[in-house]
């Protein structure tokens, strides 16, 4: 029983946490050059940079949803749409294509229009708000608040040198119809036949594996396209449709990506396709009408469906509603519920004396009061989510802060379950009171008791539950609370029908702490779930303070259980729960992760190569020499890059910042500690553009220290 216990509650957390990961897409803000003149056009672009093996997506993305950029202008301003340059086909491990994207470092502009009234010698600033979703074993939505400021000059602006030729480079390699090439598009069946024709003496490369991204969800995105050639310059793609095509769509719009030199002149990797489809009239007529009744199928074989909000939706809702119902009848087995069983119903006969009816509708009117609660608080969930989506209801579990205190009350409560305190025994005292009262309405608050006071034990199990609910869509909560609450209830209504099966009933014993304190297990395995996903979220030196914090909130569940036992004086249990609530306190502020701004500090290994490299373009670098075991090292980058007047002032200055990171024995790293007359860390360089030498910081940092060297004059 434990252990199908342990997969229900993994499963709710499996399915509400599985968007909760390392956020490895880094987004900025740039333009293409360094400075805005009044009223004439410029390109912007949001740049995302993938860690190797990530990925986000198209406009279509087969699966998943595409990134987006929403502008907060000043007045006068107008931005166009981004700009999609050809995408690539995302496989996974296996080689399975799972969506169309990009990866590595790529760049989205958007052309600007400042108005003609600008004044030169001002700066602007101009605000976008960024999402996207990044993949690679699971799938992460990202999202950041994204600001470019730029000069106002009245001459013609320049190029910008770091960021000017990748986005010229971007814009030259658009897709685009390609002079001499004819495209045109035909139905047959279920498949779509892309024709092309060059012009004479341009054919496709022996090498050449075409690939058709069509922007209207058209063409199944992961099954093969064939490719037919008919002449060095004629080709046909074979395009199988999606089993939503049912009617044959007016146009086929997308891109034609091919790789290597195709066509003469300049090469672009993508033939932007817009023609009329037009009906193959050798086809037969009903079968070109006729939907394709093979669904596209992951690597796991389910079926899955390229929307944005079935991005995560895998067909396995009725299981984890299975799971609900189990755990509703496992929370029946805790010891401040299970004693109560058969007193209750015994409560049932003696109001209603033989009449086995009226004992079956006081067992009803309690299930009511059951799933009157489960219902309230599914009810509260939902409207907060109604009322907050600006706060990303349906993704909380990417702020590290969310998930930090979900950490501490899964935490509280399984301490609780182990025994270093008892959870709600003055509730339960207090439901034991209430639940005497008589008639019918009293059995319906007997049941709201059972789930809200008098079985105050429950809601360690109720956490994982609360925590889906908070990211699954309000249906799928909706029955998962349902569920749940069905699976506490069944006991009471099925032994209201029948009393006499009381009898059989196990005696409450010693078993039941056992098995209590055996369930606080599935809850410690949670407790290193959520660990993972904080380290995916947070810094090295922010995790150490988190698992630092965690510590002082279990030492005060300690304190508050050691000294506010039943038989405590007043004057004990008052410095057991005044001592408890100031360490649960202080462990919340030391441990409470505050995630860093997006791309504000991007850590590069260090080596001398690299700082030769940044120091010949004229850059300021910053060298952290630390290790994970270094507590110091940790307590600076802490103290630091929570900073927010260090993070504006190194992104201002382009400040190029490397780790040496000392962790595990490195001769190169300790050659270089020598050379500087160090031989322990932590030791920080700071390469100033015009000056020889770097300057060596203190070995305690603070954010005026590193400022004012930054700052300082030659």
């Amino acid at each position: 029983m434990p252990s199908r216990f342990f997969l229900f509650w993994l499963t709710l957390l499996a399915t509400a946490f599985a968007p909760a990961a390392r956020a490895q897409v880094q987004a900025t803000l740039v333009a293409a050059e360094q400075s805005v003149q009044p009223g004439r056009t410029f390109t912007a672009a949001l740049r995302l940079e993938h860690a190797p093996h990530w990925h986000s997506y198209w406009i279509n993305p087969g699966i998943g949803y595409p990134t987006d950029l929403q502008w907060t202008l000043p007045a006068g301003w107008t931005a166009g749409n981004l700009q999609w340059p050809t995408p690539q086909v995302i496989r996974d491990t296996k080689g399975i294509i799972v969506g169309n994207g990009y990866e590595s470092v790529v760049y989205l502009p958007v052309t600007l229009t400042p108005p003609a009234d600008l004044k030169p010698g001002e700066s602007v600033t101009l605000n976008a708000s960024a999402h996207w979703l990044m993949c690679e074993k699971v799938c992460v939505p990202g999202e950041a608040s994204l600001a470019l400021t730029l000069p106002v000059v009245a001459a013609p602006p320049e190029s910008d040198p770091r960021h000017g030729p990748a986005i010229a480079e971007t814009l030259a390699a658009l897709p685009r119809e390609i002079p001499g090439w004819r495209a045109q598009a035909s139905r047959s069946g279920n498949t779509l036949t892309l024709h092309l024709t060059g012009a004479p003496g341009v054919s496709l490369p022996a090498s050449a594996q075409p690939w058709f991204f069509d922007r209207d969800s058209v063409i199944a995105f992961n099954r093969p396209q064939v490719l037919r050639t008919a002449a060095p310059n004629e080709f046909f793609l074979d395009l199988p449709m999606t089993p939503a095509t049912a009617q044959t769509p007016a146009r086929l719009v997308g891109v034609l990506r091919i790789e290597g030199n195709w066509m003469s002149g300049p090469t672009v990797p993508g033939l932007a396709v817009d023609v009329p489809i037009e009906l193959d009239a050798t086809a037969n007529p009903a079968a070109a009408g006729a939907p394709n009744t093979s669904a596209p199928e992951t690597a796991s074989g389910q079926i899955t469906h390229a929307t944005p909000a079935g991005a995560f939706v895998v067909h396995s809702l009725a299981g984890t509603l299975a799971l609900a119902f189990l755990g509703g009848l496992i929370l029946n087995l805790m010891p401040c519920v299970f004693p109560v069983l058969g007193i209750k119903i015994l409560g049932f006969v003696r109001q209603s004396g033989a009449d086995r009816r009226k004992v079956a509708l006081h067992g009803l009117t309690f299930t009511l009061g059951v799933f009157v609660s489960f219902w309230t608080l599914a009810g509260v969930l939902a409207a907060l989510r109604a009322g907050g989506e600006q706060l990303g209801w349906g993704f909380q579990l990417q702020s590290p802060g969310f998930v930090f205190a979900l950490t501490i009350i899964i935490l509280v409560f399984a301490l609780s379950l182990s025994g270093v305190f008892e959870f709600g025994l003055a509730a339960t005292g207090a439901g034991a009171g209430l639940q005497t009262k008589p008639g019918y309405g009293g059995s319906f608050f007997t049941g709201v008791l059972a789930t809200v006071v008098a079985t105050p034990c429950s809601a360690p199990f109720l956490a994982p539950a609360l925590g889906a609910a908070l990211a699954l869509p309000a249906t799928a909560s909706f029955g998962i609370f349902t569920l749940i609450a069905a699976g506490l209830a069944l006991p009471y209504l099925l032994l209201s029908i029948f009393p006499q099966a009381a009898k059989v009933l196990p005696r409450p014993g010693a078993w039941m702490e056992t098995f209590k304190q055996a369930m606080a297990f599935p809850l410690y395995a949670t407790l290193g779930f959520l660990a993972w996903v904080l380290a995916g979220q947070t810094s090295e030196q922010t995790l150490l303070f988190v698992f630092l914090g965690l510590t002082l909130i279990a030492m005060g569940a300690w304190l508050y259980g050691r000294y506010t036992a039943p038989g405590s004086s007043p004057a004990r249990a008052r410095f057991g729960l005044i001592g408890g609530l100031l360490l649960a306190l202080a462990g919340g502020w030391l441990g409470w992760p505050h995630a860093l701004p997006p791309a504000a500090v991007v850590w590069e290994p260090w080596s001398a190569e690299r700082v030769a490299q940044l120091r010949a373009e004229n850059r300021p670098v910053y060298v952290d020499f630390t290790a994970r075991w270094c507590f110091t090292c940790q307590t600076n980058k802490k103290v630091v890059f929570g900073s927010p007047e260090v993070l504006r002032q190194f992104h201002a200055k382009g400040v190029a910042t490397l780790r040496a990171d000392w962790t595990n024995a490195d001769p190169v790293i300790t050659a270089e500690l020598a050379r500087w007359g160090r031989s322990a860390v932590p030791f920080n360089l700071l390469y100033l553009p015009g000056r020889e030498e770097p300057e060596a910081l203190p070995e305690l940092l603070t954010p005026g220290i590193v400022l004012d060297a930054l700052n300082r004059k030659n």
